[in-house]
């Protein structure tokens, strides 16, 4: 089958590789879509250390062409959502069974685009941040995948304020879409916030914005932590303080989830599954690149050419 492989040189190269078998507990899915997603960027940074060569790709859709023992033989044919360790860059992956979402209810295109961000958003608004009515949020990296759907979980959360930052004024104006009652550039932030305060911060930046971020929470505010993309240099904070001022830290980290607790991350994609087929969140597919353009896909992510959500066509 073909797949494409991260080499040595860190660059991405179309492949044949032998199809994979499913083993217990896991299903074979035959790839529509592939997801490109920040993962794909660490990899190659040698952030996750994975043996080289490597199938990268870490979301698909697609449908069900095997399964291993111990799963239903009646799911062959199911059209899923799945979330992988990697080879999602293929015209075949494994999947465990738990972790590929039936998504018969949207069309096969939306579900690769779906991918992690949609239940990573979904955690970060109702489970971790426990977003309710009336509550005031701040989203970083407004215009990226995660933060289109954040604002938009956040509204039907029922918020009354959602206030994003993003890297620069296009894409500033391309997160104002989403539901944002304002959106700031990064250079604009936090000085034209004032002394506007909030009830939850999502924040996968880091460095000083998450330093700033915490002189921005509100009493029993939550600071949410996801990633590092700005740096990986750990922020200090006094533990005093936040007490005080009845304030919370917390992160959220969904690749552990899916080894820990892959029952629960299954639970928050079918809930946020439900909210993309009922029309209430909308996952916007900006670029659609054909399998051998992965190297390009992902590249453009790391500039932060992209916006909203990428995908490979592989079927």
């Amino acid at each position: 089958m073909k797949a494409v492989v991260l080499g040595a040189d860190d660059h991405f190269r179309p492949t044949e590789v032998p199809a994979p078998v499913p083993g217990p507990g896991e299903v074979a899915v035959q790839v529509a879509y592939a997801g490109v997603q920040w993962g794909d960027v660490l990899v190659r940074a040698g952030h996750f250390p994975v043996p080289r060569p490597f199938v990268p790709g870490f979301e698909v859709a697609g449908r069900i062409t095997a399964v291993g023992e111990g799963v239903a033989e009646g799911r062959v044919g199911e059209q899923v959502v799945a979330l992988v360790g990697g080879g999602g860059y293929a015209e075949v992956v494994l999947a465990p069974s738990v972790l590929a979402i039936n998504a018969e209810s949207v069309d096969v295109r939306t579900a690769g685009g779906f991918g992690w961000i949609a239940p990573t958003a979904y955690d970060l608004i109702s489970t971790v941040a426990g977003i309710g009515s009336g509550d005031s949020v701040l989203i970083h990296a407004a215009s990226g995948g995660v933060g289109t759907l954040a604002a938009q979980f956040a509204a039907a959360a029922g918020a009354r304020r959602i206030v994003g930052v993003a890297g620069d004024a296009d894409r500033a104006a391309y997160a104002r879409q989403f539901g944002y009652h304002r959106v700031l550039t990064r250079a604009e932030f936090p000085q034209a916030l004032g002394d506007e305060t909030f009830d939850a911060i999502l924040d996968p930046v880091g460095g000083p914005t998450r330093t700033a971020s915490l002189a921005l929470l509100a009493p029993h505010g939550r600071l949410v932590v996801y990633g590092n993309i700005a740096t990986f240099d750990p922020v200090d904070l006094s533990t005093n303080d936040v007490l005080m001022n009845g304030q919370s830290v917390m992160t959220y980290n969904s690749n552990l989830l899916s080894r820990t607790h892959p029952d629960r991350l299954a639970g928050s994609a079918a809930g946020a599954l439900a909210l993309v087929a009922d029309g209430s969140v909308r996952i916007d597919i900006t670029a659609e690149h054909e399998l051998a353009d992965v190297e390009t896909a992902i590249a453009n992510l790391a500039t932060g050419t992209a916006r909203g959500k990428s995908v490979i066509r592989v079927r």
